[in-house]
């Protein structure tokens, strides 16, 4: 069998680039054979929420898979056919959520078929997308996309029990190309779940995201949940949303310095996309039909590791200009969304 071998210690060399790999090698049906996976990180080799997302895709496709176990730094992939299919899972740990989404949706929506997922595990944790950024933003990108996909949010979850839940249905998609240029609105959106924190904490910090927004010219629509949780912990998302730009930023509460490290600088330099979205957007772009086209503030390590494993599995063609204040990344599709 011809594999496509993939260097998953390239740019980054994180998890995004196992994601990818696995997503486009379902699109496209290209197996791939990944080797040095997540050798830039300390503790290299796979992790339960990658394992969970091979997992499903075993139960929902007749894929072959060699080296699927915790700490593997090699994986052999063979895609097959993706099934319509009912499920229900569970991560085992804190393990995120919203991580093993990003394989998932554009693979089943690409796909042409529909997935409904019950999944237990960690809804908001540290270095993956929190609920309200899938929710709001994501799904915000996607939809414009051709890709819907819907959730209720049953339980939250944090480090270190996890325990959230979540309810997923993926529709089948025809996935077309966007074009976002340059944000509009003064406009923004706050959002805030706590659990086990007090109330003053929170609003306090609400109150000094929000002044800060206002003494930038932006108007603030704040909204505030308490939902319980096994542990402590509170998410937080700042976004805005116009025909040209879909940006956000997202934090969690952090319990050493009792307060969100939410980036608001960065929120308020973003131009057309926040650079977690710019990562998002590449696999669903590289199969679309026609030119995929947005505007970042910086080129990330994170993008540009994608953009290069993207183009050498989908074949699709990008480039990357610089403008005054950042820079357009275009990507030209390979349309595969014709995929039955």
């Amino acid at each position: 069998m011809d594999f496509l071998k993939i260097n998953g210690a390239h740019g980054e060399g994180g998890g995004q680039i196992i994601r990818s790999a696995i997503t486009l090698s379902c699109i496209t049906k290209q197996p791939i054979h990944i080797e040095n996976i997540r050798k830039n990180r300390k503790v290299s080799g796979l992790k339960p929420q990658h394992l969970l997302a091979i997992k499903v895709l075993k139960k929902i496709s007749d894929c072959k898979v060699i080296g699927d176990e915790i700490g593997s730094t090699e994986l052999k992939f063979i895609p097959g056919e993706i099934q319509n299919s009912k499920l229900s899972e569970d991560v085992g740990t804190a393990g995120s959520i919203s991580l093993i989404l990003q394989v998932l949706i554009p693979i089943v929506a690409i796909s042409q078929k529909k997935l409904e997922l019950s999944i237990k595990g960690g809804t908001d944790v540290q270095w993956s997308p929190t609920m309200f950024y899938t929710q709001h933003v994501l799904r915000e990108a996607y939809s414009r996309m051709g890709i819907n996909f819907s959730f209720e949010l049953k339980k939250r979850g944090y480090y270190p029990k996890g325990d959230g839940e979540i309810n997923l249905e993926i529709n089948p998609a025809s996935v077309k190309a966007i074009s976002l240029s340059k944000r509009k609105t003064n406009q923004a959106t706050i959002l805030c779940t706590f659990s086990k924190i007090t109330n003053e904490k929170i609003e306090r910090e609400i109150k000094r995201i929000k002044e800060k927004l206002v003494n930038e010219n932006f108007g603030v629509d704040v909204e505030i949940k308490e939902e319980e949780a096994l542990d402590s912990g509170a998410s937080l998302l700042v976004y805005s949303i116009d025909e040209n730009s879909i940006t956000g930023s997202d934090s969690l509460f952090d319990k050493k310095t009792q307060s969100f490290d939410v980036d608001i600088d960065g929120f308020l330099e973003d131009l057309a996309v926040d650079e977690n979205l710019a990562d998002m957007i590449v696999v669903p772009a590289s199969v679309a039909k026609g030119k995929t086209t947005f505007q970042v503030k910086k080129i990330t390590k994170h993008l540009e590791t994608n953009l290069f494993v993207t183009s050498k599995i989908s074949g699709c063609k990008y480039g990357v200009g610089k403008l005054p204040n950042g820079f357009q990344v275009i990507i030209e599709g390979t349309s595969y969304s014709s995929i039955k």
